[in-house]
């Protein structure tokens, strides 16, 4: 909700004004249609979202909604940036603990992963590209290069544990080890998402890590 103020009355008046409504600035405006969107994502039932839909909620026009972004793609790509911002700056932390083991970074960048579709469920839909059908190519191919690069930091992680047991072939056993954890946690996402977040992502995480690593 904006905030109000109220103006001032005329010289010698009395009367109470009705509240002028401040106007938000181009990019509190932005970040308000970002989170809008991705709250409407979370309702249960899964049904695409339209900008006329997205417009009533906003209790604005569709010709608003498009002064700040060109097109709901652009929307999308606005909540895809703050996913990749998001768990990548706490990646980049775990890969930063110089002395703690492969498979221990390996287990934390899972666990952040969920935890992350979790807390934001419906940011989760588009990881799993649910909310991303019918939308334009783009949008997927993006989520598809989230999951690349997610997996590519798994492999970078556990390949210091596989040279350092002395593997015949530490970067095909990273390569494998890491395609499964990635493909593990995705499914993970895919049931959460499939079951209108009633079936925690988060189930019985530390058990099934601890059986694939």
């Amino acid at each position: 909700m904006a905030d109000t103020e109220h103006t001032p009355a005329p010289d010698g008046a009395g009367a109470e004004t009705a509240p002028v409504k401040h106007r938000p600035k181009p990019g509190e405006r932005r970040v308000q249609i970002l989170q809008t969107l991705a709250a409407m994502l979370q309702q249960p039932g899964g049904e695409r979202i339209t900008t006329a839909a997205l417009a009533r909620q906003l209790q604005v026009s569709e010709a608003a909604l498009y002064r700040h972004f060109a097109s709901k793609a652009q929307m999308f790509e606005g909540l895809i940036d703050f996913i990749e911002q998001s768990v990548f700056a706490l990646i980049n932390q775990i890969e930063a603990q110089a002395h703690e083991p492969g498979h221990l970074k390996a287990r934390q960048i899972i666990t952040l992963l969920i935890k992350f579709a979790e807390k934001n469920p419906g940011m989760s839909r588009v990881m799993v590209g649910d909310a991303l059908v019918l939308e334009h190519e783009r949008l997927q191919q993006r989520m598809n290069l989230f999951f690349d690069k997610i997996e590519a930091a798994l492999k970078q992680c556990l390949r210091t544990d596989t040279a350092n047991a002395d593997s015949a072939t530490p970067t095909q056993d990273a390569q494998v080890s890491a395609m499964l954890l990635t493909s593990f946690a995705r499914g993970r996402l895919q049931r959460y998402v499939r079951s209108d977040f009633k079936r925690p992502a988060s189930e019985q995480l530390e058990a099934c890590l601890a059986r694939v690593l």
